[in-house]
């Protein structure tokens, strides 16, 4: 039986042991992140009561740190942990991130992301790393605007590796345990409209300042460049009104003309007691009549006095501590600047020395008890008795009228005595201001004495304090007696002296820091936590310096900045719309106004001032040079603030636009997300303009623009012409004829796969589209065999991209040539097609004119010709020609006019004939297009065709008709004589000449600079 119960016991105990370690096991993980490691490190002490469980993370300074805490309706296992501000930041992408890959007005509307910088890459890890063994997500960042933001930003990242993760806030205004429990209790929702009013402000302080930055620094490093040629010139929306009133305080300065006054005193001395007597009419600034009435007053030099007035004066105490009064009396009493003021504050902050420092409210909430932490002050040797007698008479701090409803005034949590430097310094001006806002007001006694002397007013008053209350504990305030004669009503003296002095109007004192502060609250320019970094940002960039005594002047560069813009009429200096800004911020906090409203408004207000700025930017020269000396003169492509047009949207989201190589010589396409995308299209050189072209391309399914090309002379086929506007990535005769490289889109999908291509190769059935070919030829869809591809990327059979690429009249690409054609009869000539009839505007329906022919007339494809007509303007207009009717690319070039009978020897050869007319066989001069006779010339230009004759219209370029023959082509034999006679004649068998071998392998295909040997 005992053994029984032994074992029974056992049993019990045993698995009573098992399920509490299974319970715990089970026991669910709740992710804590916090602002800032100290934060975490505070809070999770206090909620464990110093048990926690430390551990490293990913990130090296931030810890993680466990304990077990009951929350949420049971007993969970807390894991705490921080990130360090901000951890994700808006960025532009691709290639807007270069300076040199855009203009600055396209950073208007550029696409932007927020990114995680390299260095926080580390905090990112360890928030995904920890989020995938919890199920909630608890925000313990700070409570302001930046705070819910950041919080935001830790929610992004934690539900990209857990979209279902519940999320609750934890609001708090100060690191006490009471103030920790209150938020456990009471978890929220994160604030969306606050997250996002910083959203609006980050981007759009990212846009306006990157494109106002970008435009100063680069224009200004080339016009002034032995000054600011390493300077970078920012812009920022709050950091440029700051500046403006500096400048405009210094000009006040400057400017001001001192005027002279003139005023009577009257001094009386007594038993030891000197009373100074002030002219009720303060100053005259005309000294003929202040002269006058002091002789008057001369006349008769006896006082009398009039009234005797007595009466209690308060000195009042200063109201509870927000963050621009902390920032402002540091900078003026302590001699501390607003920015390491800020730093010491959120540092004892996380130690659980103050309450949270950024705060607007100058109120104690009515039902918060402040004796406790008086309390806390009373073992302090310097100010404890004084914390001790407000303990007795009872906390009764003065009030302001703000408030954030959010966190409370600036006030000590907690006693310490270990603090040294500039810490223990604002410790105890908190300590002391927090002491002197719960005393009593300094109380004293006023006496004003009133005296007339010839009908002329004069007075005098002296102070007594009876009781300076606050003013023990509070240094900073100075309030002393001023001791005078004894006077009573009705009794007359005569003043010791009586006379006439001079003076002097006074400039107002240049700025302080306190003052600057002020002056941005007063106007709206930032937040209570951002108005130290926007001053220290002007400094930074020497826009502005400070004197000995602390008085801001403002820096030849900043000052010229300023005048340059208010001589544009912009005011861009001022606060009105950056105060605008701060209003619509305030309204989406709110709930009043959306956020995209918000910023579509200030973009375009923005955006428009900037491209006025832009054409006006000379203004900003010339205010400069008279600091730095004559500016130096540049070119106007030098510096392009032309924005890009987008010639269409690349399949990765990004604009593809037409750019300059950074040589300047040569055009190409290129996609604005690159580096991320590689999609590029490169023009020869021979192309000398290239355009987006405000017509869309009617082929391609997704919008986009036509492309207006410009050639140099003799660099592209005849047929061409000087100027062409095409598609250059669906017009296979453009493509073709300047070997370009078919876009082939290939954006790597979220698997690291890429994707299928952009545009279907296919062509729709049933689609009636259109297409401008060369010389705005007009292509329909019957051109295009139906549900045939007509995609087709460079190939082995291409023409390569070899020295001759581009040379002077070029004959089509291989791919064109009859070596790349089906074989024809044996009595089949192959017939090049004139560039008279490709030039022309050709209306190739292939129905209309194909009823009305006489006879079948066959191309060298062995298939019935189409009969078409020529519609450009000139002498030919309206002939009508015998073509090859498949798609240019894939037919055999065939031509005849229609007009001229085919050879009696067989009906399916046909003459080739000089463009404009028919063959002069004998010997006269060759007409062109314009009727005339053309004149002979040679090619001087360097490759295989140099020093060979061709015919070309006599007129000049711009108005002749573009017509050209090989003067050395036998029309009767249909061959080339330059090919077999000139100096680049083919060998053997008439076969093509070899291709280029590399350099390297000494195979053929590519060059010894593309040679995989290289790689």
């Amino acid at each position: 039986m005992v053994l029984f119960k032994f074992a029974l016991k056992t049993t019990f105990y045993g698995k009573l042991w098992f399920s509490s370690a299974s319970s715990k096991d089970k026991m669910v993980r709740i992710l804590n992140v916090a602002e800032k490691n100290d934060a975490a490190k505070s809070i999770a002490d206090l909620m464990s009561r110093g048990h926690y469980r430390r551990r490293d993370g990913i990130s090296k300074f931030n810890k993680i740190y466990e304990f077990e805490y009951n929350i949420l309706g049971g007993q969970h296992t807390m894991t705490m942990t921080s990130v360090s501000g901000h951890l994700l930041n808006f960025e532009f992408t691709g290639q807007y991130r270069n300076w040199q890959g855009c203009s600055p007005v396209a950073l208007f509307d550029a696409p932007v992301e927020k990114q995680c910088l390299e260095n926080y890459t580390p905090i990112k890890r360890s928030l995904e790393k920890e989020v995938r063994g919890c199920q909630t997500l608890i925000i313990w960042t700070d409570g302001d605007r930046e705070g819910e933001n950041i919080g935001f930003e830790i929610i992004q990242v934690c539900r990209a590796i857990k979209p279902n993760i519940r999320v609750y806030r934890a609001r708090f205004s100060e690191i006490t345990p009471q103030a920790i429990q209150r938020a456990c209790n009471n978890l929220l929702e994160p604030d969306q409209n606050t997250s996002d009013a910083v959203d609006v402000r980050s981007e759009l302080d990212l846009r306006i300042g990157a494109a106002f930055t970008r435009l100063q620094t680069m224009r200004l490093q080339k016009r002034f460049p032995q000054v600011l040629s390493q300077m970078l010139i920012s812009y920022g929306s709050c950091q440029f009104p700051t500046l403006g009133f500096v400048v405009e305080r210094y000009k006040q300065v400057q400017n001001f003309v001192p005027e002279p006054f003139w005023k009577i005193k009257v001094t009386s001395k007594t038993e030891g007691r000197l009373a100074d007597f002030t002219w009720d009419r303060n100053r005259l600034f005309d000294q003929e009549a202040c002269y006058v009435l002091l002789c008057h007053c001369l006349e008769n030099p006896v006082a009398k006095v009039t009234e005797v007035i007595k009466k209690p004066k308060s000195k009042w105490r200063p109201q509870p501590l927000d963050t621009v009064e902390l920032e402002k009396l540091a900078s003026r009493k302590l001699r501390i600047n607003a920015k390491e003021t800020m730093r010491i504050a959120e540092k004892l902050y996380t130690q659980g020395y103050i309450s949270y420092p950024r705060t607007e409210t100058n109120q104690f909430p009515k039902d918060m008890d402040l004796r406790p932490l008086i309390q806390a002050q009373t073992a302090d040797p310097n100010w404890g008795g004084f914390a001790g007698r407000v303990l007795t008479d009872g906390p009764n701090p003065r009030n302001g009228n703000k408030t954030d409803n959010a966190h409370p005034p600036i006030h000590p949590l907690k006693y310490t005595n270990n603090l040294q430097g500039n810490e223990a310094r604002v410790y105890e001006f908190i300590i002391r201001h927090f002491l002197a806002t719960c005393a009593k007001d300094a109380q004293g006694a006023e006496t004003k004495i009133v005296i007339n002397i010839q009908d002329e007013i004069f007075k005098c008053s002296g102070l007594s304090i009876l009781a300076r209350n606050y003013l023990e504990v509070y240094p900073y305030d100075n309030w002393s007696d001023k001791v005078i004669p004894t006077f009573e009503q009705g009794e007359t003296f005569e003043p010791s002296s009586i006379e006439m002095v001079e003076g002097e109007t006074m400039p107002p004192k240049l700025l302080t820091e306190a003052d600057l502060i002020a002056l941005m609250e007063k106007h709206g320019i930032g937040t209570d936590a951002t108005h130290a970094d926007h001053i220290e940002r002007i400094k930074d960039r020497r826009y502005v310096g400070l004197q000995p005594d602390g008085k801001f002047v403002p820096g030849e560069l900043g000052m010229g900045l300023v005048e340059g813009y208010d001589a544009m009429g912009f005011e861009m200096s001022k606060p009105h719309l950056r105060r605008e800004l701060e209003a619509d911020l305030k309204r989406i906090c709110e709930g009043r106004k959306n956020k995209d409203v918000v910023l579509q408004e200030q973009v375009s207000k923005y955006r428009d001032v900037f491209i006025e700025a832009s054409q006006q930017v000379e203004k900003i020269d010339e205010a400069l040079s008279r600091y730095f000396g004559q500016a130096v003169q540049i070119q106007p492509q030098d510096i392009n603030f032309e924005p890009l047009t987008p010639l269409r949207k690349c399949s990765c989201g990004s604009d593809l636009v037409i750019k300059k190589k950074k040589d300047g010589n040569g055009l190409y396409v290129t996609c604005m997300g690159f580096p991320d995308c590689k999609t590029s299209v490169w023009f020869p050189n021979g192309v000398i303009e290239a355009k987006v072209d405000e017509a869309l391309c009617p082929r391609c399914q997704e919008p986009t623009h036509l492309v207006a090309l410009k050639f140099k002379r003799g660099s592209v086929p005849p047929s061409l012409g000087n100027e062409y506007t095409g598609c250059v990535l669906c017009d296979d005769y453009l493509i073709e004829s300047l070997d370009l490289k078919k876009l082939s889109y290939q954006p790597r999908n979220n698997a690291g796969i890429r994707t299928a291509p952009l545009r279907q190769t296919n062509r729709p059935q049933g689609q009636n589209n259109w297409h401008q070919g060369p010389n705005n030829q007009t292509w329909g869809q019957n051109d295009w065999p139906q549900g045939q591809n007509n995609y087709q990327p460079r190939g082995q059979n291409n023409q390569p991209r070899g020295k001759n690429r581009g040379r002077g009249f070029n004959k089509f690409p291989k791919s064109r040539q009859p070596s790349s054609r089906k074989p024809r009869q044996a009595n089949t000539k192959w017939q090049k097609r004139p560039a008279a009839a490709v030039t022309g505007n050709v209306n190739r329906t292939m129905g209309g004119d194909q009823g009305n022919n006489q006879q079948d007339i066959e191309c060298s494809c062995g298939e019935n010709a189409a009969l078409l007509s020529v519609r450009k303007e000139g002498h030919n207009k309206g002939r009508k020609f015998y073509a090859c009717k498949k798609p240019q690319g894939t037919g055999c070039d065939f031509f005849q006019w229609a007009d001229q009978p085919p050879p009696q020897n067989n009906p399916t050869t046909y003459t080739h004939h000089q463009p404009g007319g028919p063959s002069n066989s004998s010997g006269s001069g060759i007409k062109c297009n314009c009727g005339e006779n053309a004149k002979l010339l040679t090619v001087c230009k360097d490759g295989q065709n140099k020093g060979r004759p061709f015919h070309s219209c006599s007129k000049p370029r711009d108005e002749g008709c573009g017509f050209f023959a090989w003067a050395d082509v036998d029309e009767n034999r249909g061959e080339d004589l330059w090919l077999s006679t000139g100096p680049n004649r083919q060998r053997g068998n008439g076969n093509a000449p070899k291709k280029r071998k590399c350099g390297l392998c000494k195979q053929e295909g590519h060059t010894k600079k593309t040679c995989p040997q290289n790689n």
